[in-house]
């Protein structure tokens, strides 16, 4: 992965992290109710509400925020990248595995969405254990 691709992808988590993180800390109940928006409820049929699971949540989100922009402006440091990556993959492989196995809650339209968007987070931090390519010279 070059380093351009390397930083884009890790801003991009950066971003997603800090919404899902400061509407999870900041606005808990709303987070709750309507994550991940757009008329999407995925959370009530996981249980009932949880203050401290969702402050604790949206903090460990915004923490993976932190990481992410961090790494994204030393892009070229392939050590951060890749604790970056891993530290993703500490989260993302288990998270996905949780939801794969209660997907019966859901329709068909948010089994997939589901499966796709958590993939999607999988899929990127092991693109961020990459070593960064070679700058190659005209």
């Amino acid at each position: 992965m070059n380093v351009f691709a390397r930083r884009a992808l890790l801003l991009v988590l950066a971003v997603v992290a800090a919404f899902v993180g400061g509407w999870a800390y900041f606005a808990t109940a709303s987070w709750y109710r309507s994550f991940p928006g757009l008329g999407l409820h995925w959370l009530p049929v996981l249980g009932p509400y949880n203050e401290h699971l969702a402050k604790d949540v949206g903090a460990m989100y915004l923490a993976l925020a932190v990481l992410s922009l961090t790494a994204a402006r030393r892009a070229a440091d392939t050590r951060l990248a890749q604790a970056a990556g891993l530290t993703w993959l500490v989260f993302s492989v288990p998270h996905f595995a949780y939801h794969m196995g209660h997907l019966d809650m859901y329709g068909a339209r948010d089994k997939a969405l589901n499966v796709v968007t958590l993939g999607l987070f999988v899929l990127a931090g092991a693109a961020l254990l990459l070593p960064a390519g070679e700058r190659r010279t005209p």
